[in-house]
């Protein structure tokens, strides 16, 4: 028996295994290399900074605040619409009322009123507020606390005028706290608090529904800001890095 590809000189195949080894292009490893390297680096840092950014801001409980009339956030004169942030004050002219669409929730300011949004709550300072939330998003109105008795779609308005404070209960009912109890608010009924004295005496001194507050706090301080801030930053030093007076394309 014969085998005929292993007998005498014939190969195993028919053309010879060519390796051809080049040479890296230096304009590669130089500059280019080194500007690539960074890049990586700097890219790593971007997105350890976007990933708390981003926990920041589904933390941060923003909302967007639509104006219709005179409106001022934070002492400013709004636009006809902005982002607002926990801490920000809202105030609304005679005649002009503003909406903030929240999670799960939404607050129409009346006119003439001071409100201070807490993400999760409102605080009335002056006037009133209408509210509509399934997230049980609570209205505080000096030493009265109005609060959803479920997490359910629940609607009520809440008024302070010269130290009184209405509340009716929509739909749904609510948990009124005056700071002597709590008790319950039966959907379709209204009922009347006072504001304790020394929250009476506050307002006197700070002028509630008066003029818009100064400018201040929220948006600026807010962490969203600080993260997006920090982030262009970064990615203003990638582009600085990247400018350079070699040409990056290997025909030129």
């Amino acid at each position: 028996m014969s085998f005929p590809y292993t007998s005498g000189k014939k190969r195993l195949t028919e053309k010879a295994l060519r390796i051809t080894i080049k040479r890296k292009d230096p304009r590669f490893t130089g500059a280019l290399g080194m500007r690539t390297f960074l890049l990586q680096k700097i890219l790593s840092c971007i997105m350890i900074i976007i990933v708390p950014a981003a926990l920041f801001a589904a933390d941060s409980g923003a909302a967007m605040l639509y104006s219709n009339g005179t409106s001022w956030l934070n002492g400013s004169s709004l636009p006809k619409s902005s982002a607002i942030f926990s801490g920000d004050l809202v105030q609304t002219a005679a005649g002009s009322i503003a909406k903030i669409n929240a999670s799960g929730s939404s607050l129409m300011v009346l006119s003439d009123s001071l409100v201070q949004f807490e993400s999760s709550a409102v605080t009335l300072k002056h006037g009133g507020v209408a509210v509509s939330t399934s997230k049980a998003m609570a209205t505080r109105a000096g030493d009265v606390t109005v609060t959803p008795t479920a997490s359910v779609w629940t609607q009520f308005d809440v008024t302070d005028v010269d130290g009184k404070v209405q509340i009716a209960a929509r739909k749904g009912d609510l948990t009124i706290d005056d700071g002597t109890g709590a008790t319950t608010l039966a959907q379709g009924q209204q009922t009347t608090r006072d504001e304790s004295d020394t929250q009476k005496t506050k307002k006197q001194k700070s002028g509630a529904g008066g003029a818009a507050p100064a400018a201040g706090g929220g948006i600026l301080n807010s962490k969203v800001a600080i993260g997006i801030g920090v982030v262009a930053v970064a990615g203003v030093t990638t582009w600085v890095l990247l400018q350079d007076g070699e040409p990056a394309s290997p025909t030129k």
